[in-house]
């Protein structure tokens, strides 16, 4: 008995040696990137052109920012992500919530059809010129809707908050039916509110899709001032890489790597300073989600 509790313990330790270690190496590859990033974008041009930036900035400077947040585009980019973001973040929390709660429900009539049917959007997409049509056939191009519509419901998403619906007690629900709740008053009054990790969760995902959109509104909009900040980074990228000739090493000029990465930078700032609030909420819902009761 002694022995093998011993066995065990040595075994549980190895574990967690061997568990740590390859979580320590997987964490320096994913914050790596960031940080060197992050240090070429702080660093000085001369620096930065000789490949001296490994870990932290070298000639501390700011003139990437600069360079970034003097153009008259940045600020407007910013104001309409931000707006793409809210606006497609709250409709696609409130039609998933929506529809998820009606598919949870066993007794619904054509529920394994209607499941099916969006079960098989995720793999018959019809692509990108037949959703460009219609998008056009609508009257939505140049407008949000164009970026918010199309992608209303996300197929994985709806399945996610469906399986977190059917693992809720169905006995909240019927104490709600015998006080003559209607269906609408307990999804938005009972399950929604304890469906708060899951939404969170959910969420997360759908604000990083809209923040991160480029092809969408590459395709979808015509009128520059409507531009997301993704669109016009990738301009300003594409300006200052072929306004500069990689053969002459100039200090005085700045390099297009910091530029570069002076964007990826401003780009991510807004996803750094909300994760850490909703990642708490985002594991538990992802977990709780994929429970099976």
């Amino acid at each position: 008995m002694v022995n093998n509790k011993r066995f065990s313990l040595r075994n549980i330790s190895l574990f967690g040696i061997i568990n740590t270690l390859i979580l320590t190496c997987l964490a320096i590859i994913t914050v790596y990137p960031v940080v060197y990033i992050t240090a070429v974008s702080l660093s000085a041009t001369s620096e930065v052109v000789q490949g001296n930036i490994t870990l932290f900035p070298k000639g501390f400077n700011l003139d990437a920012y600069a360079q970034v947040l003097n153009d008259d585009r940045v600020p407007r980019a910013y104001l309409n992500t931000i707006f793409y973001t809210a606006l497609g973040t709250a409709i696609n929390l409130l039609l998933t919530a929506v529809a998820a709660y009606p598919l949870a429900r066993k007794n619904f009539f054509g529920r394994k059809f209607f499941l099916l049917a969006i079960i098989m959007t995720m793999f018959l997409n019809p692509g990108i010129i037949p959703n460009y049509l219609i998008v056009s056939e609508l009257g939505l191009l140049d407008s949000v809707w164009a970026l918010v519509l199309p992608n209303a419901i996300w197929t994985f998403e709806l399945l996610i908050l469906k399986s977190f619906y059917e693992n809720m007690s169905e006995s909240l629900r019927e104490a709600a039916v015998v006080d003559g709740a209607s269906e609408y008053r307990i999804l938005f009054q009972i399950v929604l509110p304890l469906s708060k990790p899951a939404l969170a969760s959910i969420g997360l995902f759908y604000f990083m899709g809209h923040w991160n959109s480029f092809f969408i509104p590459l395709i979808y909009l015509n009128d520059a001032n409507m531009y997301p900040l993704q669109v016009v980074l990738r301009d300003m990228l594409i300006f200052s890489e072929n306004g500069s000739n990689p053969s002459l090493v100039d200090a005085s000029a700045l390099a297009p790597q910091a530029m570069k990465n002076a964007t990826i930078v401003l780009s991510m700032i807004p996803v750094l300073l909300i994760y850490p609030f909703a990642q708490k909420y985002f594991a538990k819902g992802v977990m709780l989600g994929s429970e099976k009761g």
